[in-house]
């Protein structure tokens, strides 16, 4: 079973502003180790207080904040970015 992963239109906004290399680094990781998994949740963090029941990737210094939906096998990436930057409103 392979997750479907999509993007929000303002997070795929945000991950083209990013530079080529963590793109590249973003992608690979989410197709390559994240999308065949049985469970995504094993690599990632759930994020607490507002930001319950979304989770939360690393890839080097940037973050991938994710809604994981079980019913449609789809995983949608919310918002990306700086560690600095993503948790702000």
């Amino acid at each position: 079973m392979a997750w479907e992963i999509e993007f929000k239109p303002s997070a795929r906004k945000a991950f083209d502003k990013l530079d080529r290399s963590i793109q590249r680094k973003i992608l690979k990781f989410l197709n390559k180790k994240i999308a065949p998994l049985e469970n995504p949740r094993v690599f990632g963090k759930p994020l607490s207080y507002d930001k319950y029941g979304l989770w939360r990737y690393r890839i080097e210094d940037h973050r991938v904040i994710c809604q994981i939906d079980d019913d449609t096998i789809k995983i949608v990436v919310v918002k990306v970015g700086h560690r600095k930057k993503v948790y702000e409103e």
